[in-house]
């Protein structure tokens, strides 16, 4: 399976209240090429302690298993070198076969959460870049750097004006 560059993308929201227009927009972008959603997890704590937790994700059920197996496997390797990665990628690849997904497992995001708030927790894969990637690593190049530019840089600059910036700090 070729797999274009991953974000991860972890968002808190003040309350345990779904937002449908949020739900929406992810529709929207899952139903655009060049973006897949992996996988995304939405916990919300409600005020009585009580846990909810939605999953989604695009990948079909053998793309699942083999990409919980890489992700069970980095995660065992970064926990217990070699031996942490050939244990980790058979705890991914069995967990997305029973249809758990590793964020459950790997993510104590309710551990975290006030009572009354949610957390999304989301790995995108950009596929609109896999050609940009292999070109860049034919040519030699390698990644120093990736940041998502702050809206207050923006203004600093001129290209947004102080307002739009406020708006997207609310982000």
């Amino acid at each position: 399976m070729q797999i274009g560059p991953v974000q991860l993308l972890v968002v808190g929201f003040p309350t345990d209240k779904p937002h449908p227009q949020l739900r929406a927009e992810v529709e929207r972008l899952r139903s655009q090429p060049g973006i897949r959603l992996l996988d995304m997890m939405v916990v919300r704590k409600h005020e009585d302690g009580g846990i909810e937790r939605l999953e989604t994700s695009d990948l079909s059920d053998s793309e699942a298993t083999e990409l919980g197996a890489m992700v069970g496997a980095l995660i065992g390797a970064g926990a217990g070198g070699a031996e942490g990665a050939e244990l980790g990628a058979e705890a991914g690849a069995l967990a997305a076969a029973e249809g758990k997904s590793l964020a459950q497992d790997f993510w104590f995001v309710e551990d975290t959460l006030p009572t009354g708030t949610a957390a999304a927790v989301a790995l995108i894969e950009h596929q609109w870049a896999i050609g940009l990637r292999d070109g860049i690593r034919n040519a030699g190049g390698s990644l120093i750097a990736e940041s998502w530019i702050h809206p207050l840089d923006l203004v600093a600059i001129g290209l947004v004006s102080a307002e739009e910036a406020e708006q997207e700090l609310s982000f």
